[in-house]
């Protein structure tokens, strides 16, 4: 028995000498952080913008909230007649909000009910940004009291994405390669690349305007400069080195 014993010991130490062998030594941490380089990129796009938003308003006060509705509605029908002569898609007209909400006067520290503002904003998609002076002239010849903005964007935004995040990705290998090199090292292969900030900045605004009561036959043309649309993003790549 003690030597059958034996001989299972000494044969199960013989399998295992190879298999221990055989077993990858594990990496130390230190070593392994030691072989990575970190680097940031940025790409930026721009583009002339294809599409605008414009963002108009209709309102109208009244002592009584049904008198406040029915002028607002009358107003805007009227610019919504205007903006058809436009020839615009269907899809290019979208009410935003309709709100009706009491105003109050206050005197001797005490509210008293002035009457009911009504107001209907309405954004007008414009594929063709030439347009959007024209557009507005118009709402506001209709009777629209604001103009709450006008924002350019791209009609193929997630493409400009993909071009500035390329040019981020090149420009954070570049960083890296440059940095390894620096201390005679160079760059084996990327093993991480992260978004870590990016996608286009809020469109610019343009500044709120209010219709006059009263418009000439011969004010000229709402000038309108579109600029440029920028997509602006940010990646992090992390590189081992050899």
């Amino acid at each position: 028995m003690r030597h059958s014993l034996l001989l299972i010991l000494f044969v199960l130490g013989q399998v295992a000498l190879p298999l221990a062998a055989q077993a990858p030594a594990q990496p130390n941490v230190q070593d392994l952080i030691g072989d990575l380089v970190i680097a940031s990129g940025e790409g930026v796009v721009k583009r002339a913008p294809d599409q605008a938003f414009v963002t108009v308003a209709s309102e109208a006060r009244s002592r009584q909230p049904n008198e406040a509705q029915a002028q607002n509605a009358k107003v805007a029908t009227a610019i919504r007649a205007r903006l058809a002569g436009f020839k615009l898609p269907d899809d290019a007209v979208r009410t935003v909000s309709v709100d009706m909400q009491p105003e109050f006067d206050w005197a001797n520290g005490k509210q008293t009910l002035k009457g009911y503002l009504a107001t209907n904003v309405i954004e007008v998609r414009l594929d063709d940004v030439a347009r959007v002076g024209d557009v507005v002239d118009g709402v506001i010849a209709s009777g629209a009291t604001r103009v709450a903005g006008v924002r350019f964007t791209l009609k193929d935004m997630a493409a400009a994405e993909q071009q500035a995040l390329s040019l981020a990705s090149a420009s954070a290998l570049a960083r890296a390669k440059a940095m390894a090199s620096g201390v005679g090292r160079n760059v084996d292969r990327v093993v991480r690349l992260d978004e870590t900030g990016g996608a286009a900045p809020p469109p610019r605004p343009m500044p709120m305007m209010r219709a006059m009561a009263a418009q000439a036959a011969d004010v000229p043309s709402t000038p309108v400069t579109a600029g440029e649309v920028e997509v602006r993003v940010t990646v992090t790549l992390h590189a081992s080195l050899r």
